[in-house]
């Protein structure tokens, strides 16, 4: 017999990946078609949960479900429950037929997780029909899916103001300043001042530059750097 599922709270997954050079998230896509039409469009990795699991255990399960990915810190951050959630029929629709349940109210328990995007990831991902979109090209989303995703970048910025080793997780183990540069700039979602950002990146004890620079580059070759995990927990 099927696990019960609760049909008034779900679990909704906003997975961040970054490939060096863009801000992805996983989504998975809405296929299908019923009385409310066709579907062909995209949704954050998310279901209902079960009734014997908890809400750690499902946002693991859904992700595992739909992507084929596990094992990812995930973060909860927030409760969606705005009675204007399901005020699309065609949202309804979809979601009654998936669930095989008459569905009304739903509360979404928003769960949040950055990853250093890598060929694994983006394979697993592919064999579930799931895709690693920028964020700045993710279109209009099932339910409230862009208004999570929104405010999940609001709490990947307050974490990292709280943990900024969280960002050089994202970057090889040796990066340039452009590298932290365009990284902070994507997490922050604006523009920084180059010569002012290199003298901030001075400042930073964890920060050291290596005598190694760039090779094979057509402009001048840039300084490496590391990240030194140690002196940044001594100097928090």
């Amino acid at each position: 017999m099927a696990p019960l599922a609760n049909n008034h709270i779900s679990i909704d997954c906003v997975v961040f990946g970054f490939d060096g050079a863009h801000l992805r998230v996983l989504l998975v896509k809405r296929s299908g078609t019923d009385a409310a039409g066709e579907y062909n469009d995209m949704k954050l990795p998310g279901s209902l949960i079960y009734q014997d699991e908890d809400l750690d255990e499902a946002a693991n399960r859904v992700l595992f479900e739909l992507t084929g990915i596990k094992d990812l810190p995930l973060t909860q951050f927030k409760a969606f429950g705005s009675k204007d959630r399901t005020r699309n029929p065609r949202d309804v629709h979809w979601l009654e037929r998936a669930q095989q349940a008459k569905v009304e109210r739903i509360v979404t328990i928003a769960y949040f997780s950055l990853v250093k995007l890598d060929r694994a990831l983006e394979r697993i991902a592919e064999k579930h029909n799931a895709e690693w979109v920028p964020v700045d090209r993710i279109g209009q989303l099932a339910f409230d899916h862009n208004l999570i995703i929104a405010i999940a970048r609001e709490a990947i910025r307050r974490e990292v103001d709280n943990n900024r080793s969280l960002l050089f997780d994202l970057l090889p183990k040796k990066f340039t300043a452009s590298q932290l540069r365009l990284l902070t700039e994507i997490i922050y979602e604006k523009a920084l001042d180059v010569r002012n950002f290199h003298k901030k990146i001075s400042q930073m004890p964890y920060v050291v530059p290596l005598e190694e620079r760039e090779q094979g580059v057509a402009h001048r070759a840039a300084r490496y750097y590391k990240f030194d995990r140690k002196v940044y927990s001594t100097s928090r």
